[in-house]
């Protein structure tokens, strides 16, 4: 099965789903995945969102307001395990928009919840490298493409 995104999840809360299927290389001796590669997991989906929500990351973003975004803090809780050709689904939403900061929660699932994850980033001017606000426009698609409204600050 090759990996396939898809606008449908079985959860309420997330639009945002990408679908995969665990490979040989991600697997250690134990034949369960590798806890790093769940970040991988969500680094795809991450770019999955930022499709499904129109903005061309990350050339489109650079160019367009000279900001970037880098990840400031990652929480990963592990529930479970997930083992070669299992196929699982990782589900992704915007949870809340800072001044400059944008925070992820993912879920990923087998047909259980495996793992759950917060990731914030923050947004950076990349001629002075310090935070910099989301650009309204990127708050703005957020809030549509998003099932679940995001916190606000």
């Amino acid at each position: 099965m090759a990996p396939q995104s898809s606008p449908q999840s079985s959860r309420p809360d997330f639009k945002c789903v990408h679908r995969l299927r665990v490979r040989w290389a991600e697997v250690d001796m134990q034949k369960v995945v590798f806890n790093a590669h769940y970040l991988t997991y969500i680094d795809t989906t991450i770019a999955e969102h930022w499709r499904a929500i129109g903005v061309d990351y990350p050339d489109g973003y650079l160019e367009k307001y000279a900001n970037d975004i880098f990840l400031r803090k990652a929480t990963v809780e592990y529930l479970g395990s997930a083992r070669y050709d299992d196929e699982l689904a990782v589900h992704c939403r915007v949870a809340r928009l800072g001044r400059s900061s944008l925070t992820y929660a993912f879920e990923i699932l087998r047909e259980e919840p495996l793992i759950t994850a917060e990731l914030v980033y923050v947004n950076v001017d990349i001629k002075t490298m310090k935070p910099a606000p989301l650009p309204e426009e990127l708050r703005a698609r957020v809030r549509a493409y998003e099932r679940r409204m995001p916190e606000e600050a």
